[in-house]
């Protein structure tokens, strides 16, 4: 028994006792509990405990901060509760009866996604670098050359970076999505990464050169079977076709196990799927996906650049952090990377940023009005960091959201941006960088303006949620949640 014994025997009871815990981990900072009915925890009891800095519940999860020694707050609740140890995919898988159809949709797209994060951030910041190498012309006596310009070792590195970011954007994008479909619909991910790999063959015509290709360039990427031509199409950075693909080659691949006898299973089940997969993926749900994903792309692109481009800004911008609530925000990276691969950029992405700053600056101004409140910096200053480098979710369930109105100001800020990005068409190269980084994605031309864009995402809610909160009393103490009085 630890340290966390006492509370930790507290926060079993309140969360309704051992009857009541399907499953249970942690992860960096927060345990993790799938609950039988959510309604039995005590929310408020549970955050006025001495170990624990906020809750928040999310994709059917109930998640308590507890902050950097969850690891031995964690080891000691096992030891009271009795509650086996759980993975966090045990703690998903039983936290889906406690979803709606809707938040299991995108907790599904949410999976596919989340192991691709890490290469989306890294290809968003080996593109952002090779802006300031080679696309930016505010270099030199003049003031009006480019870093690669000037310097051969620069031009290197630039074409050099290009490596990594054709990787992840043009080729890895699809291989990715594929595997990672098959991995979680319980196939064999080498033959989706085949899969994916066959998508964005070299032998194909480069998707971005479809638009502008002729009947010569047609004649050399055609199969010609005699009753029927193809088009030999390649589906770089494009996320609908893939996700087809990996969905038909998955089911291919468990109804041929379902008929094949095992002793023959490993020579009939991988040739017969992939072969089958393959042909679906070029003949069918590839052109399918193209035509949806053009569809969907055009749409948002209207919204975004046309007319009412301004009162698309400010209702998307308002309405993002309540998305990340929900989970549907998880759907603006498919449709950020067809943006991508459609007009060469996106002008989703850089509100999506901008939401990002604005969350951390309420947070920011929460910081300033509790100065005095060492516990509540506890949640804040985290928080707050996390938010200018893109990540949310902290400061969203563990301080605005229980405030309420530094929420609000966030989601005003956030519009008011938004309404100068789309204003002025601020366009990012790539997605991935998000918060105050998030710079670095812009293309050259917009990057002054996105500056101020940020400039606003800062000082909006900063302002509304210092005045607000003085208002309200929260440098004083007053007006604070249980779980955060001093």
């Amino acid at each position: 028994m630890g340290r966390y014994q006492e509370d930790a025997a507290r926060l079993l009871h309140l969360v309704g006792g051992k009857a009541n815990i399907t499953a249970v981990t942690h992860c960096i900072t927060r345990m993790r509990f799938a609950l039988a009915d959510p309604g039995k925890a005590d929310v408020p009891a549970i955050e006025a405990l001495e170990s624990v800095k906020g809750s928040f519940t999310q994709a059917g999860q109930f998640q308590v901060i507890i902050g950097n020694d969850v690891d031995d707050f964690y080891n000691d609740f096992v030891a009271v509760s009795g509650v086996g140890e759980a993975s966090k995919a045990d703690v998903k898988a039983a936290a889906v009866s406690n979803q709606n159809p809707v938040q299991r949709a995108m907790g599904a797209i949410a999976e596919v996604f989340a192991p691709l994060i890490p290469a989306i951030v890294t290809g968003g910041l080996i593109l952002g670098f090779r802006n300031v190498l080679g696309d930016m012309p505010y270099f030199g006596p003049d003031g009006t050359q480019t870093l690669a310009s000037l310097s051969q070792f620069w031009t290197g590195v630039y074409n050099f970076l290009w490596l990594i970011g054709e990787a992840v954007f043009h080729l890895g994008i699809p291989v990715g999505i594929c595997w990672s479909i098959t991995k979680k619909m319980g196939g064999t991910p080498m033959l989706g990464i085949v899969l994916g790999l066959t998508l964005v063959s070299g032998q194909l015509m480069n998707a971005y050169a479809v638009p502008g290709a002729t009947e010569a360039d047609w004649a050399t990427h055609t199969w010609d079977f005699g009753f029927a031509q193809v088009h030999m199409i390649g589906y770089q950075s494009q996320v609908l076709p893939a996700i087809l693909a990996a969905v038909c080659f998955n089911y291919y691949e468990r109804f041929f196990k379902k008929i094949c006898p095992t002793i023959i299973q490993m020579i009939v089940v991988p040739f017969c799927s992939l072969l089958l997969g393959v042909m679906t993926a070029h003949f069918i749900v590839g052109p399918i996906g193209w035509a949806i994903g053009s569809w969907i792309g055009d749409v948002v692109w209207a919204g975004i650049s046309g007319g009412f481009r301004v009162i698309f800004g400010a209702i998307f911008g308002a309405v993002y952090a309540p998305l990340v609530i929900t989970g549907l925000h998880h759907m603006t990276n498919a449709v950020d990377l067809q943006l991508i691969s459609q007009t060469g950029g996106t002008m989703l992405w850089p509100m999506i940023a901008l939401s990002n700053i604005a969350q951390g600056s309420s947070v920011l101004a929460m910081c300033v009005l509790q100065r005095k409140n060492e516990r509540a910096q506890q949640v804040n200053i985290p928080a707050c960091l996390s938010c200018y480098l893109g990540v949310t979710e902290p400061a969203m369930f563990g301080v605005n959201l229980k405030y309420t109105f530094p929420f609000v100001c966030s989601m005003i800020g956030s519009s008011c941006a938004a309404i100068l990005c789309t204003a002025t068409s601020c366009t990012a190269n790539a997605i991935g960088v998000g918060g105050l980084p998030g710079i670095l994605s812009m293309q050259p031309p917009y990057i002054p303006m996105y500056a101020l864009c940020m400039l606003l995402a800062v000082v909006i809610p900063f302002a509304l949620t210092l005045i607000i909160g003085k208002r309200k009393g929260i440098d004083r103490g007053v007006g604070a949640p249980a779980a955060l009085e001093s």
